[in-house]
């Protein structure tokens, strides 16, 4: 398998490595064949597995190894390799080594081992190191000099057996019988040579030449660094393409060449693919193999860029997308159906199911390129196989490589195989075929039509050449010329059939070749030359219609001009007629059904308009919203002085004085400013549609609206402001009872949101306003969005947003419901727990949700036990639906305010109380300005709900039933009563200063003008109010005990929950960054008294 290349003659090396993959007679077969009349390897030199006394002078010849040479598992006495030169290492085994020697042993029963490796020409390794080891018998001389062979020796690996002292001896006779022995090229060059014939300086090999050189010039050199040009050592082959300094433009070159190798040859060899500049066996991505005709007649086999993208081509194992697959099985035999082409390596079979008895499904299998060969040597390989033949009808060259047929009991046909023809004849004898079954017992034989050249199997089909006649695959002995259904003609050697349009003639030859134009007589019809199924009617040709018909002997004739139709036109043309008046009938009848349908409805529209129905009904089933909204009159309102200020509006402190009655109420005005867009309008009148239709206790409702010139929302004055200061300022009165008694009246305030639909999309501490210290009210709805019947979630378009108290939904989709309020009411909960801590403080709020996606959350405050942050942990949940709802809220927080010092531990806290706070300074300031007429203002629950006992007259006095704007069952004397709180009376001293209302009040059994009969009660003090405006009622108790006897006109004045059903009264207070206006100032912003 070798080439000759001028002087050199090229055969491609192994790459087993310690691989056996036959028997050792094919092996030392296998190497005979490889490296008869070689002398350059393109490969590696992988001799292994020799033992005995075998010939090995094939190997005299080789000079040169492109990538390694490896000598293991060896017993015979010596290698003969005393003409290589060079090894390239283009290969390394073990990735390390270009010389590897190792594991050869003596044989235990003949005691013969590798003795001698006869390497007196190596005087240079291009690339990687030396490996000698484990080679008991191995004797070389010691004065080689393996930093005068091996390129760069200090950058390669050298590991070097110590010689056995029975080689000594022989050692030295060797280099005294050789005068050349190892002779140096590197290491006693003079300065600047890097390789010489001696040690002058005229003794330096030219730079292009490697391993030595005879003389100074490029032409004198042993073996060449690079390329090979004709005996001329160069860097480069010459190129394609080369420049013409006359013209200033390249041009072709006629002298150029392709590289293989370390060679440059004007034509690739054979089985090799021809590219721009190299020889090369696989073509490179988006180019495609072609084989093109020379005008010598040779084909040549070479690469070509795609245009586009390239064909879809089947690829056999190891290469395009079966790289990596060594082996053909169930998951990826389907990738070849259909392939005809497939564009791989070698065809190696080592496994057959047994109940196939030969290799038919390759039956079309025609060229075996053998470019990249299995373990770098076999093209097909068949072994140890229970087939009975192989089966392999087309297959008509093997380009390459060695073809074995080992070890097949039961094969026969292989001995009368033309083997010599089906190999290349530049190949060389490149088959290896033994242990079958024996030809002469197998007793079976080829075909009686198949010719001299053997058959791949039993049968007529499996003939390499046909004794007489071919028809198809199969051989017969003549063709159906003169009988049989199918007629056919003699083409060669092979039966052709004819067209079917050709008549069978008796005892007379049906046609003269393929087409309907050579058959002697015509099955149907004849038009000119050619034989047709029917005469052509209606069929255009280049610019006119052609119309026939057929005479009497089949002939088709043209028409002439006043030819009539044929019947059968006739037919066709009446039938074609008929179905397109049905069609048009049907489409009329379509039409004036559609009118008339048409014509129906607005008959029916215009009835319904003369009637005033103008929609259809469609009830949604959704209770109508009965909430009042009070609209109030500028002349009744009096601004006082500025509470705060926002961006689209002011919030001052006022007075409502209703028309025609003597009474005046603090309220807080909310004021746009002028010249407002009208969507800020529309957000404050939203606002106010969402707080007149709430009726909770525990959430703020307004008292009115009115229509100026710019929009003015009327809520109730609430002078202890929102619950985030109050904390702050009160942090070290308040004990566990309160914070958990608030974290209750919360989520009662947001269940009650939740049962009307209402989505707050703000709540927060600052957004929740104090009554009094047992009775705190939600607020501030200038975010909130009511939902409608059938919707569940809210999405807001944009605008500010709280980032730091919203759910994570809320943040990236901007999706609000009643679960994202249950994340809110979480962080609202920490912000009571710390006393008005700020959430995740020193961290921008763009960092949010990635902090909350990474599975971050607010850490657990020093005075919450496990139970109450893992409530706070449940509503950080990422999924919704894993959040608790508010009526879950209320009921564990509840159970939690029954034994509160169990749940929130807190210094001192059985001590701790907020009887006795100290007052705001707003309150001081708001006392101070009332001055005398505190007596004249009244709390607006006391206005806004009316008693059943009396009313008043236009004086302001009242009648003989009593009074009209006493207490309602809502105004209670106890304060809000809650879990784990009897009464407020437990928690307050009556005589404190929170316990003073600023505001005028009456005592029980009291009129205008006097008392009312009955027991005077001795001593009077007022009671804490959980709806007043200083977080006080306006009635007054006997400080012990109060009578059963009470006034009638005060019935349910007591009520345990302010949660019961007949709740219809609120206030409104808002607060906090988000909204735009707020009465509730900041603190440190109250004004001082007398300023």
């Amino acid at each position: 398998m070798w080439a000759s290349l001028f002087y050199f003659s090229v055969c491609l090396g192994t790459d087993m490595k310690l691989a056996l993959p036959s028997s050792l007679e094919n092996h030392y077969e296998m190497l005979r064949l490889l490296y008869t009349g070689c002398q350059v390897v393109h490969g590696n030199l992988e001799i292994t597995h020799l033992q005995g006394s075998p010939d090995l002078s094939f190997l005299q010849g080789i000079v040169e190894v492109q990538g390694y040479v490896l000598i293991a598992h060896v017993s015979v006495r010596s290698v003969p390799l005393e003409n290589l030169r060079i090894i390239r290492g283009s290969q390394l085994y073990n990735s390390s080594y270009a010389l590897a020697v190792h594991n050869n042993i003596h044989h235990s029963q003949t005691g013969l081992g590798l003795r001698e490796i006869r390497l007196r020409s190596l005087t240079e390794i291009l690339l990687g190191g030396v490996y000698i080891w484990g080679n008991p018998q191995l004797c070389f001389p010691r004065n080689i000099n393996w930093e005068d062979t091996v390129t760069k020796v200090e950058n390669k690996p050298l590991h070097l057996q110590d010689i056995p002292k029975n080689c000594e001896l022989t050692s030295r006779e060797l280099c005294l019988h050789t005068s050349d022995c190892f002779m140096l090229t590197s290491v006693q060059c003079s300065s600047g040579c890097l390789r010489c014939k001696g040690p002058k300086p005229n003794d330096c090999c030219h730079v292009q030449c490697a391993a030595g050189c005879t003389g100074p010039k490029d032409t004198d050199c042993l073996a060449c660094r690079h390329f090979n040009d004709s005996g001329t050592c160069k860097d480069n082959c010459p190129p394609p393409n080369i420049y013409d300094p006359n013209t200033f433009q390249s041009k072709p070159n006629k002298d150029k060449k392709f590289s293989f190798g370390a060679t440059c040859v004007k034509q690739c060899p054979h089985n090799y693919l021809a590219m721009e500049v190299a020889c090369t066996m696989v073509c490179p991505k988006a180019n495609m193999e072609v084989i093109t005709d020379d005008v010598d007649g040779q084909k040549t086999q070479k690469c070509e860029k795609c245009e586009g993208e390239c064909p879809k081509v089947c690829y056999g194992l190891g290469m395009g997308n079966l790289q990596g697959v060594s082996v053909v099985d169930a998951t990826n035999i389907a990738m070849f159906v259909g392939c005809e082409k497939i564009y791989g390596r070698y065809l190696y079979i080592d496994a057959w199911p047994d109940n196939l008895p030969d290799l038919s499904v390759f039956e079309n299998l025609k060229i075996i390129r053998g470019r990249m060969l299995y373990k770098g040597v076999f093209s097909l390989g068949v072994q140890s196989l229970p087939i009975e033949s192989l089966g392999l009808r087309s297959l008509s060259s093997v380009s390459g490589g060695i073809v074995l047929i080992h070890n097949n009991s039961r094969l026969c046909y292989t001995s009368s195989l033309p083997w010599n023809a089906l190999l290349h004849p530049t190949q060389g004898p490149n088959l290896i075929s033994n242990n079958n079954q024996d030809q002469q017992t197998c007793g079976k034989i080829c075909d009686p039509l198949c010719a001299d050249a053997g058959c791949w199997g039993p049968g007529p089909s499996q003939c390499v050449s046909c004794l007489n006649y071919k028809r198809g695959t199969e051989c017969v002995e003549q063709c159906n010329v003169l009988q049989g259904s199918v007629r056919e003609f003699v083409d060669g050697l092979n039966c052709v059939s004819c067209h079917p349009e050709c008549k069978p003639v008796n005892d007379s030859a049906s046609c003269t070749g393929t087409g309907p134009e050579h058959c002697t007589e015509c099955l149907h019809f004849q038009d000119g030359d050619v034989c047709v199924d029917r005469c052509p009617s209606g069929v255009k040709e280049e610019q006119h219609t052609v119309w026939k018909y057929f005479n009497a002997t089949g002939h088709c004739l043209p028409c002439e001009t006043n030819c009539t139709v044929s019947p059968g036109t006739t037919v066709a043309v009446t039938v074609g007629g008929v179905l397109l008046f049905i069609i048009l009938l049907a489409l009329l009848v379509f039409y004036l059904r559609r009118q008339k349908q048409h014509k129906r409805k607005e008959t029916m529209r215009r009835i319904l308009q003369e009637h005033e129905l103008v929609e259809p009904l469609t009830p949604s089933g959704a209770v109508p919203n009965q909430a009042q909204m009070r609209i109030l009159k500028e002349t009744e309102l009096k601004k006082l002085r500025v509470l705060g200020s926002g961006a689209f509006g002011t919030v001052y402190k006022g007075i409502w004085a209703p028309d025609g009655e003597n009474i005046k109420i603090p309220v807080a005005i909310k004021v746009l400013r002028e010249n407002t867009s009208p969507k800020a309008n529309k957000e404050i009148l939203d606002e106010a549609y969402v707080m007149a239709g709430v009726a909770s206790p525990y959430v703020c409702r307004l008292l009115g609206i009115c229509l100026t010139s710019t929009v003015q929302l009327v809520t109730q004055l609430m002078p202890y402001g929102c619950l985030l200061d109050y904390v702050r300022e009160n942090q070290d009165r308040i004990g566990s009872q309160y914070l958990l008694n608030w974290c209750v009246q919360i989520a009662k305030g947001m269940s009650y949101l939740e049962d009307v639909r209402l989505v707050h999309r703000d709540l927060a501490a600052r957004n929740v306003l104090v009554k009094n210290p047992n009775h705190v009210k939600i607020t501030d709805f200038g975010l909130a969005r009511l939902l409608d019947i059938d919707e569940k979630e809210y999405h807001a378009d944009g605008g500010k947003v709280p980032i730091k108290w919203m759910a994570l939904e809320s943040i990236l989709h901007r999706k609000f419901t009643h679960q994202s309020d249950v994340w809110s009411y979480g962080v609202t909960v920490w912000e009571l727990m710390t006393f008005g801590m700020k959430p995740y403080d020193q961290i921008p709020a763009r960092e949010i949700p990635d902090l909350l996606e990474r599975g971050d959350r607010l850490p657990q405050p020093f005075n919450c036990t496990e139970d109450v942050y893992m409530i706070m942990v449940k509503c950080w949940m990422i999924d919704p639906d894993s959040r608790p709802r508010f009526k879950e809220l209320v009921e564990e927080f509840s159970l939690m305010s029954r034994d509160p010092a169990r749940y929130v531990v807190i210094l001192n806290d059985d001590q701790k109380s907020l009887s006795s706070p100290v007052d705001s300074e707003f309150f001081r300031t708001l006392l101070a300005e009332e001055g005398g007429n505190v007596k004249e203002l009244l709390d607006a629950e006391e206005y806004l709900v009316p008693q059943p006992g009396g009313i008043f007259n236009t004086q302001g006095e009242m009648r003989a039933n009593g009074p009209s704007r006493h207490h309602s069952h809502r105004s209670t004397d106890q304060g809000l009563e809650v879990d784990g709180m009897p009464n407020g009376r437990d928690l307050y001293s009556s005589l404190s200063t929170l316990g003073q209302s600023p505001y005028q009040s009456l005592p029980v059994r009291a009129s205008a003008n006097g008392m009312w009969p009955g027991t005077q009660y001795p001593s009077l003090v007022r009671s804490i109010s959980h709806r007043s405006a200083g977080g006080q009622s306006d009635s007054v108790f006997v400080d012990g005990y109060i009578e059963d006897n009470g006034p009638p006109s005060s019935p349910c004045r007591y009520s345990k929950d302010p949660t019961i059903p007949n709740v219809t009264d609120g206030e409104l207070e808002t607060d906090g960054p988000v909204s735009f206006l707020s009465h509730t100032l900041p603190r440190g912003a109250h004004t001082q008294p007398g300023e």
